[in-house]
């Protein structure tokens, strides 16, 4: 029989774990002074820690108690990320417990806030994502411009687009540059949600990576775990496609290419918004340029040292989610709930994290603490005597 604290759930301690990125179980119980197969039995639930335990976990994994008493926010959707055989399995696991904080963030901000109406059409009508064609790819991606009213010009920026269309989002700093972004359908598969990375981020790379796992959403919806693990190479490509075709449609965005040189690309990225190097690959997708003069760019562009930063990617500033900050700020502003009862009665990890998952200034939960109005009374009683005495003004200095 397990015994320890009522109702514990093992995953939580597993995410909480991956969210400090304390990569082993080892080097856990060393921070709380346990031997390593008593984590072990918590993980796998034969076991669960005592109240002092529970104590000693929460301070150093910095979640409130009640953390590991609440059910784990997953869904029953597969997560897509772009899994990279240099990436470190920590910021793997770091980058998933993200997704699933945003997801109950999101989940709890929901019982208060109506977010948006999700209006993201079943293009596949039924159909397996292993049916798609290039074409018909290239054809959602119009369709979707066309029923979304962004035109056959360039999308000046797809954040708020994402959130316009129902998409919750979170951004947040991954601790390396080999993570993009994720995308997950939340739990019962009504609404998705986008976590994209901050770090070494420029504008036209944020557009990518946003149009990309929309992409996902779209396309890859009913996509089993099985599924993503087997063709996750395909499944990468066709959300890539998607992307470079809602960016740089094929009617419009093709006949601005007056040549296939860098001069020429890098024009083009000031009013496209797309990096010169997607610029590349959407040419030779298209077959505007064969794959010889495409390599032959490629090289003349990691020559002139633009794999580390392209000309033009700070031209613009990287627009941040919204939603979730103007909900939260919308819950406490209307006094449903101040900013102490969201973090001890509704959050259950730090104001820290909440703050960075849905965009809100470092320090906001902290800044303009409740003040209760006070009054002096027009009477008091003399503790000594039982007599009453009356205030008077006190003058002011002229």
């Amino acid at each position: 029989m397990r015994v320890g604290t009522p109702g514990f759930v093992p995953e939580r301690l597993i995410e909480a774990r991956a969210a400090r990125r304390i990569l082993s179980k080892k080097a856990l119980a060393t921070l709380i002074s346990v031997n390593p197969s008593t984590v072990t039995r918590w993980e796998d639930g034969t076991s669960a820690p005592d109240a002092d335990a529970l104590a000693e976990l929460a301070a150093h994994l910095h979640v409130r108690r009640e953390f590991f008493l609440r059910p784990v926010a997953n869904s029953d959707r597969p997560l897509f990320y772009r899994t990279l055989a240099s990436t470190l399995v920590k910021d793997l696991n770091y980058q998933e417990s993200q997704m699933h904080w945003l997801q109950e963030i999101s989940s709890i901000v929901e019982h208060y806030v109506d977010f948006p109406e999700v209006d993201i059409p079943d293009v596949l009508h039924g159909a397996s994502y292993k049916q798609l064609r290039d074409e018909d790819i290239e054809q959602i991606a119009s369709d979707l411009r066309t029923h979304w009213s962004v035109g056959d010009g360039p999308c000046i920026d797809m954040m708020p687009l994402l959130e316009r269309v129902g998409c919750i989002v979170g951004s947040i700093e991954m601790g390396t540059s080999k993570l993009d972004g994720l995308c997950s359908w939340a739990q019962g598969g009504n609404r998705p949600h986008i976590l994209l990375s901050t770090d070494k981020m420029s504008f036209p790379r944020r557009q990518m990576d946003a149009a990309h796992e929309l992409g996902h959403a779209i396309l890859h919806r009913h996509v089993s775990e099985e599924e993503l693990k087997k063709d996750l190479k395909e499944i990468e490509r066709q959300a890539f496609r998607f992307a470079s075709a809602f960016l740089m449609p094929a009617t419009t965005y093709s006949y601005e290419v007056k040549s296939a040189s860098l001069a020429s690309l890098l024009s083009l990225k000031e009013r496209w918004r797309v990096s010169v190097k997607a610029q590349i690959r959407r040419l030779s997708d298209l077959d505007i340029i064969p794959a010889d003069h495409a390599t032959s760019l490629y090289k003349l562009y990691s020559a002139k040292g633009w794999s580390r930063e392209e000309p033009l990617d700070k031209n613009w500033p990287i627009s941040e989610p919204t939603v979730l900050a103007n909900a939260l700020q919308l819950i406490v502003d209307s006094a449903v709930r101040s900013k102490s009862d969201l973090l001890s009665v509704e959050f259950t990890m730090k104001a820290g994290d909440i703050e960075n998952l849905t965009a809100l200034p470092p320090g906001w939960f902290s800044r303009n603490a409740e003040v209760i109005g006070l009054k002096l009374r027009e009477t008091v009683t003399d503790r000594t005597t039982g007599e009453a005495s009356t205030i008077l003004p006190f003058p002011s200095r002229k």
